[in-house]
């Protein structure tokens, strides 16, 4: 009997709604079906990517995903104030979703759980089974031993102020707050005269994400910037995983066969935690593998993952620099000195093409670290061993 449809697409986030936009544009004799639990795709999100990051062709594609742009961002922290002159772009999850719905409606399902998965069929919470030539989950990061993390974790709050704020660009990092819980800075984006989204982020140890006290610090950076929340039209959360360490084969041994996209696949920058840039040239792969029954998807997204894993190392070097490495209420120095450095040396490192001449820059000269436990951090990498024992 044939399938149902070609591929299904479990989960209605990021990496699946993007896949699903590329093949509508390219290859729409490709049979979908998109399925979300919830009520809407992309759930309750921003999503954000430095100019950088893509390529003009993967720039064309995604334009009218893409909400607001700016042409710049600052940084600052208690000894340096920088502004990059890199474009820095935004996606909202309510636009996503306007946006997918107006091009793929009629293979959208939407309040629609999934209760098992298996590479080539789904069974729904209904007790209806559907079948495909593949199927893909993307319901987002997989919990496995097989991975040591620390977390970046945050609550933002989009508000309405009282009167205009005067910001014309984004804050990406401001580190002259308090440092509590790890390395904590505000997130802030204009996007409107009197709009801002603020958020209140940490990369710390622990996944626990006190809500309230973080409400209670947004509201009171905004105030002692002068800014009067009039009016607080929605609230995010989230809590991004950071590797640290990993055996990436074992944990793709845990999808059961299953090809996965965007956090399930450890596709995300693994420093920072943007996800947009790897799900847009996961796509552009899949697209030219032009592969679409399960097995071979599978190997397909598990070796360019395997590969991503290779290259990335420095990243996860990075990150146990920063995690291991010193005081917690002294991590911001660590992003103060790199923010100290040349701009397109920046720009290469958000889109995780550091060249050999910028990872020595980076790591060169005097630490802003102990030195014994910065060397310490620089040969853990068998964390995630020690963690499973």
């Amino acid at each position: 009997m044939p399938p149902d449809v070609d591929l299904i697409l479990v989960g209605g986030g990021l990496a699946n709604g993007l896949l699903a936009w590329r093949l509508r544009q390219c290859r729409p004799d490709l049979r979908l079906l998109l399925l979300e639990q919830g009520t809407r795709l992309g759930g309750n999100h921003t999503w954000s990517f430095h100019e950088h990051d893509l390529t003009p062709a993967e720039h064309a594609w995604i334009a009218p995903l893409v909400e607001t742009r700016w042409p710049g961002y600052q940084v600052r922290f208690p000894a340096l104030t920088r502004r990059l002159d890199s474009g820095y772009a935004s996606l909202t999850s309510s636009h996503f979703h306007r946006c997918l719905l107006g091009r793929l409606a009629d293979v959208v399902r939407l309040d629609t759980a999934v209760v098992d998965i298996q590479p080539r069929q789904v069974r729904l919470a209904c007790g209806r089974v559907v079948t495909a030539r593949a199927v893909l989950d993307g319901r987002g990061p997989r919990a496995s031993r097989h991975l040591a993390l620390g977390f970046q974790k945050f609550v933002g709050q989009e508000v309405r102020l009282a009167a205009a704020h005067g910001l014309v660009e984004p804050v990406i990092m401001d580190a002259t707050v308090d440092q509590l819980d790890g390395y904590r800075f505000l997130y802030v984006l204009p996007l409107g005269p009197d709009r801002l989204l603020i958020e209140d982020t940490y990369y710390a140890d622990g996944q626990s994400l006190p809500a309230e006290h973080l409400r209670a610090r947004i509201a009171g950076y905004a105030a002692a910037r002068g800014w009067r929340i009039a009016e607080v039209l929605r609230e995010e959360h989230g809590v991004l995983p950071i590797v640290l360490s990993g055996d990436p084969r074992a944990f793709w041994a845990e999808a059961g066969g299953v090809p996965q996209t965007g956090l399930a696949a450890a596709l995300f920058h693994p420093t920072t935690g943007y996800s947009l840039p790897d799900a847009v040239r996961l796509a552009d792969f899949l697209l030219a593998c032009d592969c679409w029954e399960a097995a071979p998807l599978f190997e397909a997204i598990r070796g360019y993952s395997l590969r991503q894993w290779r290259r990335r190392g420095f990243y996860r070097l990075l990150n146990r620099m920063l995690f291991l490495a010193g005081r917690p209420e002294h991590r911001w120095q660590v992003m103060q000195r790199f923010y100290g450095l040349p701009e397109p040396l920046i720009q290469r490192f958000y889109a995780a093409r550091s060249t050999l001449a910028d990872r020595i820059r980076i790591v060169s000269g005097k630490p802003p670290v102990p030195v014994g436990e910065a060397l310490r951090a620089l040969v853990a990498h068998d964390l995630h061993r020690k963690d499973s024992r």
